[in-house]
């Protein structure tokens, strides 16, 4: 488990009890037995009047937000929250509270960067080889029936000795890039900031690495910052011959583009673990077949999970015995 890089800790004031703790939206199950057990925090109701009630009697005095990357604290919830000191994320992503504004109010807000890296970079992996070799559509023509005497599957992409293009390499693209590393791939990249150490290839813009390479693979944080950076400019230089992967946020995406890019051969296909109204998926993308489809499960497993709720638990912890986070966000 990461250790406290946080600055210096400020003077502890006065103990925060449970009644100062909120739990924001649904949460890990581990995570909420011991908000429930551990802490006796409260719940936010999720639907109105409920909770409008709830902020009404107990919002002026939350110190602590406990939420997950999908429900986070928003610039309405900030408002209702006036004595809130810190805000505790299952989950490496925050886009969904409004940072901004809890940071010019002095809000300290963690995260769970690290423990989800192996297993985001692994579906990430998957996606990327089921993505071009069609092994999805290549295991319902098995289930189907349609393998019969005389009927082939049609021929796939080769994934090894790609060009492959990593949008955002964080921690998690840098995961990804080292896995495709040993299929063969040549490595480039496009980030905010140019990385000095890096081996890999550097394109000042995302049209730039996409044109110059076969697999544009989306690991960007979300955010207003990021969103819809792909878009109907940067999947034209895809091409008709290129694919794309998005592990990062549904909302990087011009989920509109990608469809018509998708339905009229603009690329050749497309991996998706994330959606940019989720869980709905658009029925455009059911209905084709050149798009692998999965539900969010980038960090989905029982060993990964286990380590988030964890870590989302021990900066709790921390926050309440001398005010200081694990693992404060940058």
């Amino acid at each position: 488990m990461p250790t406290n890089i946080s600055a210096s800790a400020p003077q502890v004031t006065a103990p925060i009890a449970g009644e100062q703790i909120l739990r924001v939206g649904p949460v890990n199950p581990t995570v909420a037995q011991s908000l429930s057990e551990e802490f006796s925090s409260l719940v936010l109701p999720e639907t109105e009047p409920e909770r409008e009630a709830f902020l009404t009697a107990h919002g002026e005095q939350i110190r602590v937000a406990v939420c997950s990357g999908r429900f986070g604290v928003d610039t309405d919830l900030l408002s209702r929250l006036p004595a809130l000191e810190a805000i505790i994320n299952f989950g490496v992503g925050y886009d969904a509270t409004d940072t901004k504004t809890a940071i010019a109010r002095g809000i300290k807000i963690s995260n769970t960067p690290e423990v989800l890296n192996d297993c985001v970079a692994d579906t990430a992996l998957g996606l990327y080889l089921v993505t071009l070799r069609s092994l999805g559509a290549a295991e319902r023509f098995v289930r189907n029936g349609s393998w019969v005497p005389g009927k082939n599957f049609p021929l796939a992409t080769r994934a090894s000795g790609k060009k492959v293009g990593i949008l955002g390499l964080g921690r998690i693209g840098q995961a990804i890039a080292t896995r495709l590393e040993a299929f063969g791939c040549e490595i480039h990249y496009h980030n905010r900031n140019q990385k000095p150490d890096s081996n890999y290839t550097y394109h000042h813009s995302a049209v730039d690495l996409a044109a110059k390479t076969e697999v544009l693979i989306v690991a960007a944080a979300g955010g207003a910052q990021s969103a819809k950076l792909v878009d109907a400019q940067v999947l034209s230089a895809v091409g008709p011959q290129g694919f794309v992967i998005n592990i990062a946020r549904g909302t990087v995406i011009d989920e509109s583009a990608l469809i018509d890019a998708l339905s009229t051969g603009k690329i050749a296909g497309a991996g998706l673990d994330v959606f940019e109204n989720e869980p709905h998926v658009p029925a455009e993308l059911l209905e084709l077949e050149n798009v692998v489809l999965l539900p969010h499960l980038g960090s989905g497993t029982n060993e990964t999970r286990a380590d988030m709720a964890a870590l989302t638990l021990d900066n709790l912890r921390s926050y309440l015995a001398d005010r200081s986070l694990l693992t404060p966000i940058s």
